[in-house]
């Protein structure tokens, strides 16, 4: 009966070893199990925060460049304003009493460029006032011509037109920042 106790004894042995065996076998298996879990919802959630991270930049980003648009568009329709409440300005000029000699000013600049000019065009409403400026050449009336003056030369051929909304034309783009500038202060 010795031999049967020790043999049960031995096989009791190796069983519970076995099943030792087998429960640490399982616990590094559901360990594994978990920590692959964890890393996976890690992952996730790094992702989903990195989504929602770019969705913010790109939000924003969709905001920023509403909000630039929409300050151009106004600064754009006030610069337009401001254009045509200097263009209004301009065409009103022509009747202030300092219009001879802004006329004057102009007419002498453009005989200044046009060498051997032969007449000087005017709108007819400043036929008779530029007659009293110029008195050396021969003076046109042409509708096309307001607050300024058209100085030609060989037989109409060359000529060079000076006149308020000229010159408004040519510094319009070096003016444009400015009033952007002054329009958002």
């Amino acid at each position: 009966m010795a031999l049967d106790k020790l043999l049960e004894n031995e096989a009791q042995s190796e069983i519970e070893r076995i099943r030792a065996e087998a429960r640490d076998r399982a616990e590094q298996i559901v360990a594994q199990a978990h920590e692959q879990a964890r890393s996976l919802v890690e992952s996730r959630e790094r992702a989903l925060e990195s989504q929602r991270q770019a969705g913010m930049v790109r939000a924003r980003s969709a905001a920023d460049l509403e909000a630039n648009a929409s300050r151009l568009s106004a600064g754009e329709a006030g610069t337009a304003e401001v254009y045509e409440l200097v263009q209004g300005y301009l065409g009103g000029v022509t009747a202030a009493p300092e219009y001879r000699d802004i006329l004057a000013r102009l007419i002498e600049q453009a005989r200044e460029a046009i060498p051997g000019a032969e007449a000087v065009e005017v709108n007819p409403a400043d036929v008779d006032l530029t007659r009293q400026i110029v008195t050396d050449l021969e003076v046109r009336g042409n509708p096309a011509i307001h607050g300024g003056a058209r100085v030609v030369a060989r037989g109409g051929k060359s000529g060079i037109s000076n006149t308020l909304g000229g010159r408004l034309e040519r510094v319009k783009a070096d003016l444009a920042p400015q009033i952007s500038r002054m329009l958002a202060e």
